[in-house]
């Protein structure tokens, strides 16, 4: 429990000792202990006025009642400190790693590193929202302040600070993230990309564009995905695969846990595509995995990569004449998926059912990337409201 006194009066090592004025104007001291027991620190802390030292041994005896607590010295860690050591307790993705430890040492750390953890006001974060915008995209700042919000919210938890400084704060209005049309090859561009990449990667193109596979699960391609008319797949390559001293090779799917998969349609041309290049190919074997693409000459042990596979994408666009203005590839890999859901959508595929097989988080995503490509559904719309509304009325 908390004490309140005057030094001057019962401490002889107080300077003002032994004070016999019963108004004397000297300070009052709190003597109180840390919650944890009784090795729990002693501490002391001093003010002008008794109401002062009473209201603070008010409110220290009611936050032990009520179990919040917080020790001062425990918000004393400076957030460069913090966020570090926060970040290697995460369980995320390597590329979900390396994007937060980039925009910690790149921008976080740099403008607010110095603060404490208990230190940071909510004016000091709209402050580095500002200083990022003129540097980043708006969604990309919306993205990365969820990362920020999470570590104030831990810190919150384990007692470091009351409050969280990113609460209530206007983040800005971050860009649609509707597909361009024109990041959509046509079929036409689809086939000459296929045939002119280097011929042990034609099925990567085929893989993604017909089951709309992401790049990483593109390349962890194995012998057992392929099913009588769908694929199982199951992990996707480590960011650091193509590295020898890489432990891991293959992770779970993305949004998906050890063990998960995730089942896509599987037609007919694509199940000969596999064929063939298991004929001409086959497999070689890496961490245990009968894989399709990993290297076959030299180092054996390793998985090419999204970064690695960049070099042979961008050749074959700029081989197939398939370029910007500028002479840069007018696609990327992810492009070949969204072949793959605006297909589907144009055709009738239910949206839920393409997320299902793109492996989304949430349909929200999909309905937000690709839900302008259905126009069959306005339509309808107008037929079923006519209807509904007129009945037996002429429709136009």
């Amino acid at each position: 429990m908390a004490t309140v006194y005057q030094r001057c009066k019962s401490d002889k090592r107080s300077v003002h000792y032994l004070c016999e004025k019963l108004r004397c104007g000297h300070a009052w001291t709190v003597r109180y202990r840390e919650p944890g027991g009784a090795g729990a620190r002693e501490r002391l802390q001093s003010f002008e006025k008794k109401s002062q030292a009473d209201a603070f041994a008010a409110k220290l005896r009611h936050d032990k009642y009520d179990g919040i607590y917080l020790d001062p010295k425990r918000g004393e860690i400076t957030l460069r400190a913090y966020s570090t050591e926060w970040l290697q307790r995460q369980i995320i993705s390597d590329s979900t790693y390396r994007n937060y430890e980039s925009f910690l040492r790149i921008h976080l750390i740099p403008r607010l590193g110095d603060k404490t953890i208990a230190g940071v006001q909510r004016k000091d974060i709209e402050a580095f929202i500002a200083a990022l915008l003129q540097r980043l995209a708006a969604s990309t700042v919306c993205d990365r302040m969820k990362m920020v919000a999470s570590l104030f919210q831990t810190a919150i938890k384990e007692k470091r600070r009351a409050d969280d400084p990113t609460e209530g704060v206007k983040l800005p209005r971050s860009a649609t993230h509707a597909v361009d049309e024109d990041e959509i090859p046509t079929l036409h561009e689809v086939d000459l990309i296929a045939k002119q990449i280097s011929p042990q990667y034609r099925l990567t193109v085929y893989l993604q564009a017909g089951a709309g596979l992401r790049i990483s699960e593109t390349l962890a391609f194995t012998a057992d995905c392929p099913r009588s008319d769908f694929l199982r797949m199951r992990r996707q390559v480590s960011s650091k695969a193509h590295r020898e001293d890489c432990e891991t090779r293959f992770i779970p799917l993305k949004h998906r846990t050890e063990g998960e998969y995730r089942d896509v349609p599987l037609p007919d041309f694509l199940a000969q595509e596999i064929d063939a290049h298991l004929r001409d190919w086959g497999t070689v074997t890496a961490s245990g995995q009968e894989v399709l693409f990993a290297p076959r000459d030299r180092a054996k042990g390793t998985m090419p990569t999204a970064t690695t596979y960049a070099y042979h994408f961008r050749k074959a666009l700029k081989d197939a004449g398939i370029i910007k203005p500028g002479g840069s590839p007018k696609y990327t890999p992810h492009c070949l998926r969204h072949f793959f859901a605006s297909t589907a959508l144009a055709h009738g595929i239910p949206i839920h059912e393409v997320s299902r097989w793109l492996g989304h988080r949430s349909i929200k995503t999909t309905v937000d990337v690709y839900g302008h490509l259905v126009p069959a559904s306005w339509d309808r719309c107008r037929t079923v409201m006519q209807t509904a509304l007129r009945p037996g009325a002429p429709t136009s």
